[in-house]
């Protein structure tokens, strides 16, 4: 499939997928001024009759449809496509941009490398919607977006687990890890068997966090001297940097959880070294 460049400053289900990422997390960090800057901006950019709630009503109208027919899917598309031909681009591109001023204010310009489940489907809805990417790409990514819409699925949930398979699962890490886990290792691992018995909303938000923190760590070991003098470890180094930017596509599971916890020790022993 031929590349085009995905912007996410332009991707309006992106940004409003982060603003409410970022609203759960002043939530539950009980963070109540932020709550409210936060809160004020969502209403200010996707309620009233603002053009960006009416690009938002297109995204969420593909990204929530499920198990349809792929022939329901395939008109439901074509109607979501003709009607944002319809929608002033200008006009959303200067709310895009008040947005996306005053979440940096708000916030940082790190908001816009959150980690979002749905993110490869809102990149490819945004392609879709761009008459400028190319037509081969964009008719591969709607047989993806019809595909997604109408396939079954068992449930989008992790399924519930008992307590004793709980335990098990704890008392496997504790015996492979015992005495050689890091504090944020224990984190992440403590977060990963939480989230089979309850939401894993603080899953994701610690995994937004702990990843941008791993790779601002890594950038840094980067210019290191132990890396820059080493071109064999400074090549490992950019490839699970690449493997970090990619786990913005991925939805958390154990594998992921075990490469992280790697990735964690890799960074700390690197550190240790140039110490």
């Amino acid at each position: 499939m031929a590349k085009f460049k995905h912007n996410k400053k332009r991707n309006t289900g992106f940004l409003y997928e982060t603003a409410v990422l970022e609203l759960t997390r002043a939530v539950l960090s009980k963070n109540e001024k932020l709550q409210k800057e936060i809160l004020d901006l969502i209403k200010e950019s996707f309620l009233g009759d603002s053009w960006m709630k009416h690009d938002l009503k297109l995204y969420r109208t593909i990204t929530q449809t499920k198990e349809v027919s792929s022939l329901t899917a395939e008109k439901i598309l074509e109607s979501v496509k003709r009607a944002h031909r319809t929608l002033d681009e200008k006009k959303i591109h200067s709310e895009q941009n008040k947005f996306n001023s005053k979440i940096r204010k708000i916030l940082s310009k790190d908001v816009f490398s959150n980690f979002v489940p749905n993110y490869k489907s809102l990149a490819s809805l945004a392609q879709i919607f761009n008459e400028k990417a190319p037509i081969k790409t964009r008719v591969l990514l709607e047989n993806e977006i019809i595909k997604g819409m109408s396939e079954k699925k068992e449930s989008e949930k992790m399924v519930p687990i008992d307590n004793l398979i709980y335990k098990s699962f704890v008392k496997k890490f504790n015996s492979e890890y015992k005495g050689q886990l890091l504090e944020e290792q224990k984190t992440l691992l403590n977060k990963y068997m939480s989230s089979f018995s309850s939401n894993d909303i603080e899953l994701k938000i610690y995994l937004n966090e702990e990843i941008g923190r791993l790779k601002k760590e890594l950038k840094k070991c980067l210019s290191s001297e132990i890396l820059i003098s080493d071109s064999n470890m400074s090549s490992n180094a950019n490839k699970v940097l690449e493997t970090l930017e990619l786990y913005k596509e991925r939805k958390p599971d154990k594998e992921m959880i075990e490469e992280i916890i790697k990735i964690q020790s890799l960074i700390h022993e690197i550190k240790s070294d140039a110490n």
